[in-house]
C-alpha cells in the first residue's frame, strides 16, 4: 500500500498545514462552502505556504466563474465538487483538475452506480466516494454492501470518517487514496497530528 495517496481535508490552520507538508501528506484540502465549520476564505488560503503537495479546494454550490477565480486566489491544483455538478460543469472547470464526489449510499444497486461513474469518466481526473447522500462531513464510514465490487473507471479516493481506528477496514477496496477529515481531528477544523501520524504509519 506504499503508493496510496493521502489527502487531509478541512484544514484551517497554518500549523496543521505545515505538519501535513512535513510528514508527506500528498494532498491538502480547503473548504470554500460557507455553512461548513471548516470554511476558509480563498485569500486566506492563498497566503498559506505551499510546498510539494497538491492543493485542493472543496466546492458545493458555487458557479464556474467563482470557482475559477478561487483557483487563482487560493493557488489550487485541484477542485473537489460536492454538489450535483454535471458533466459539462466538470469540463468547464477542466477535467484534468476535477475530483468529482459520488455517494454510493444514494444508489439502489451496483449497476446504477457503475453507470453514473462511466458517464463522468472523461470529465474528471479523480473520483471521490463519500458517506451519506449529499454534501460531506458526516463523520461516519460509507455503509454500502456492494462497495467492494465497484470497478471505477477513474482512480478514486475514499472519504467518510476515516481515521486510525477504521482505516484498516478499507485498504483492500482497490482505492487510490484516503480522504481524511473528521476522523483525524480534535474538533472541527483542528487536526490531531498524532491521528494523522498513526494513519500514515498504518498505510505506509
Amino acid at each position: 500500500m506504499t503508493g496510496l495517496l493521502i489527502k487531509v481535508c478541512g484544514l484551517t490552520r497554518a500549523d496543521d498545514l505545515e505538519f501535513c507538508q512535513n510528514t508527506g501528506v500528498d494532498l491538502t484540502g480547503f473548504i470554500f462552502h460557507g455553512p461548513s465549520p471548516r470554511f476558509m476564505e480563498p485569500e486566506q488560503v492563498g497566503l498559506m505556504e505551499k510546498k510539494n503537495e497538491l492543493r485542493v479546494g472543496v466546492f458545493v454550490d458555487q458557479g464556474v466563474d467563482e470557482i475559477l477565480k478561487t483557483i487563482d486566489l487560493a493557488r489550487l491544483d485541484l477542485v473537489q465538487l460536492h454538489g450535483n455538478q454535471d458533466i459539462n460543469f466538470c469540463r468547464a472547470i477542466g477535467p484534468d483538475r476535477v475530483i468529482r464526489t459520488f455517494w454510493p449510499e444514494g444508489f439502489t444497486d451496483l449497476q446504477d452506480f457503475q453507470e453514473e461513474l462511466e458517464g463522468f469518466s472523461q470529465a474528471c481526473r479523480y473520483f471521490l466516494f463519500d458517506a451519506g447522500r449529499s454534501l460531506g462531513g458526516h463523520g461516519r464510514s460509507i455503509s454500502c454492501p456492494w462497495l467492494e465490487r465497484v470497478t471505477s473507471p477513474r482512480l478514486y479516493f475514499l472519504a467518510g470518517g476515516l481515521g486510525p481506528d477504521n482505516v484498516g477496514n478499507v485498504l483492500e477496496l482497490g482505492l487510490t487514496g484516503l480522504d481524511l477529515n473528521s476522523g483525524v481531528e480534535s474538533s472541527p477544523g483542528i487536526k490531531d497530528p498524532e491521528k494523522i501520524r498513526q494513519v500514515l504509519k498504518l498505510v505506509r
